[in-house]
């Protein structure tokens, strides 16, 4: 059911609003000419100079696909945020369930919820899966950085992001020299994402509900996250009993 939920919100967001911005570039044409069309009424053949008025229109054009090209990468980035948070929510809902088969209480359900995405990984990994050998996990943790980016602007998500995934951040100066120097003034407002991006993501997504355990069991095969000790600890003293 998770994934057909998530399958289908990627794929009305494609068909409802991705491909609105499949024809930018005739749309600018087109605002070019219905600008030079409505110039014309002004134009005075005896004191204005045609070509001024045409590279005006293309100047207008330009920029008509430069808005729509900005909103199209905003769309995009939404419609990425979108999917992961409702998957990050959908995760810490099923972890919450599955712990509460043999532990309940308020201290370990609130430390899940506000646990970063590392600490939930520390917790299957005691718990006997290592997601983060999973080929799946750099791409959830890339998803991760970029709404995070996209979400705060600067900050550490954002020099992550340039350090592992320098891929989801467009450079300003590419094609102009040396690449390295161009990321050099890279800032948070490059962030960019594809199509295909988004299709890399989606499939992450997936692929995590497809190999996540059928269920949490109470056996450790190493330590557990001193997060969860912490609250599990809390729980037992606030109901009275003591630990095994």
């Amino acid at each position: 059911m998770l994934i057909e939920r998530h399958k289908f919100y990627v794929e009305q967001a494609r068909k409802r609003l991705l491909s609105q911005f499949s024809n930018i570039e005739s749309e600018a044409d087109k605002a070019a000419a219905e600008w030079l069309k409505r110039a014309g009424s002004r134009f005075d053949p005896d004191n204005d100079d045609p070509a001024s008025f045409y590279e005006t229109a293309h100047d207008e054009g330009v920029a008509f696909y430069q808005l729509l090209a900005d909103m199209r990468d905003s769309v995009r980035l939404s419609v990425v945020a979108g999917m992961f948070h409702e998957w990050d929510k959908q995760l810490r809902d099923w972890i919450v369930r599955e712990i509460q088969h043999w532990h309940h209480g308020e201290e370990v359900r609130a430390k899940i919820w506000s646990q970063d995405f590392g600490g939930l990984a520390d917790l299957f990994a005691c718990l006997g899966w290592d997601i983060r050998s999973q080929p799946f996990f750099a791409t959830l943790d890339a998803c991760r950085l970029v709404v995070n980016v996209y979400k705060h602007g600067d900050g550490n998500s954002f020099r992550d992001l340039k350090q592992r995934h320098p891929e989801y951040l467009e450079d300003p100066f590419k094609g102009f020299g040396d690449d390295a120097l161009g990321m050099g003034f890279v800032d948070y407002t490059n962030l960019k994402v594809t199509d295909d991006h988004i299709n890399e993501f989606s499939a992450a997504i997936v692929a995590f509900w497809e190999n996540v355990p059928d269920n949490i069991h109470d056996d450790p095969v190493g330590d557990l996250p001193k997060w969860f000790e912490k609250a599990w600890l809390r729980d037992l003293e606030n109901s009275g009993r003591s630990a095994k």
